[in-house]
């Protein structure tokens, strides 16, 4: 039988091709290439439900005035720790690669920096915006109030929430740092969206409809709600969320929260936040080597039978992420086929060889 294993695409090549497609859609060129260096990132360490596969979504919501391309990112509150950026209602990745930095900073000077963002756009993932503090050294903390309700407060059915991601990173001895990044539902909705393109099932437990049945029908998403991670608990952690990330900068939560997919018109003001922490503000100058000891020893308790040996999150990027960008992105033919598409939409040519 023939392989029909899609061949890998250099790492470069497409980002050229991403930041062309913006830059199409009057992005200014430096922008756009700091886009799409961060969202061929975030499928270089494995997060492709929200890297290069999103490209279609941001195109649309450019072409149909929904997001600003020439956006000025600009500090709208800020203390020695603290600080609101406004994102302009551009690309979402340049406001929160903003409040990342700044929030490093603040944190090398004050101990801690804490940067929230309003007017913001989808970001992609959350790990793109904590892990370069664990690798300098910090702990680092960021979350979304997500960009479409597909949640009901625990117990009721109206749509107030979305998938309200948050990310924990921190500094360790080891060739990874850790890296936490999850939605507070039991599955991401690019998961699902995912699992739409490829034409799969979607596995039971994900979502349920308003009749309470599972649902396992991706196409019909729009039918049900996604579930909370730990039920309740997962409700209180979304809810949390929407507070620091959404109320705290004057940003969208609850009813006022926009469907980015489905309105391509509006503004989403979509709330943020980043914030970085230095160990040696608590007099710790060890801190990775201490977490590595603590993850040493977690590895090293024996798995339950059928389990495989312990792993910590965010184990294993480092050596796979700088494998695909030596090997390339062997990216999935769904996926393939539609920046093949964009390609011809736009005038452009495709990364593929």
């Amino acid at each position: 039988m023939a392989d029909h294993t899609p061949a890998p695409v250099a790492v470069d090549r497409l980002v050229d091709f991403v930041a062309g497609a913006f830059s199409a859609q009057g992005v200014p060129a430096a922008d756009a290439t700091k886009v799409a260096e961060l969202m061929v990132a975030a499928d270089v360490y494995g997060y492709s439900t929200h890297g290069v596969f999103r490209l279609r979504q941001y195109l649309a919501r450019l072409r149909d005035g929904g997001c600003n391309p020439v956006a000025v990112i600009t500090i709208a509150h800020e203390t020695v720790a603290t600080a609101v950026i406004d994102g302009d209602n551009g690309l979402g990745h340049l406001a929160m690669s903003a409040a990342r930095d700044l929030a490093m900073e603040k944190a090398r000077t004050a101990g801690i920096g804490w940067v929230g963002v309003r007017r913001g756009n989808h970001a992609g993932p959350l790990a793109l915006y904590v892990r370069p503090q664990a690798e300098a050294g910090l702990i680092g903390m960021a979350a979304a109030v997500g960009s479409a309700n597909h949640v009901p407060p625990f117990g009721g059915t109206d749509l107030l929430l979305g998938t309200n991601p948050i990310a924990i990173s921190a500094p360790s001895a080891d060739a990874d740092p850790f890296v936490m990044d999850m939605a507070t539902t039991v599955a991401a909705m690019g998961k699902i969206k995912t699992l739409i393109q490829q034409g799969q099932p979607m596995p039971e437990g994900w979502m349920v409809g308003r009749d309470g049945a599972p649902l396992t029908d991706p196409n019909k998403k729009s039918e049900g709600f996604l579930l909370p991670i730990g039920g309740a608990k997962g409700f209180g952690l979304s809810v949390a969320i929407g507070l620091l990330a959404g109320v705290l900068n004057d940003a969208a939560f609850g009813s006022d929260v926009v469907d980015f997919t489905a309105d391509t018109t509006s503004q989403t003001n979509t709330g943020q936040f980043v914030m970085a922490l230095d160990p040696v503000a608590f007099g710790i100058s060890d801190f990775g080597d201490r977490a590595k000891h603590v993850f040493d020893e977690m590895r090293a308790s024996p798995p339950l039978p059928g389990h495989d040996p312990v792993r910590l999150p965010g184990e294993g990027k480092t050596a796979a992420a700088a494998a695909r960008r030596d090997s390339g992105l062997c990216l999935n033919p769904a996926l393939q086929r539609d920046l093949v598409a964009l390609a011809a939409e736009y005038g452009l040519d495709t990364p593929f060889y």
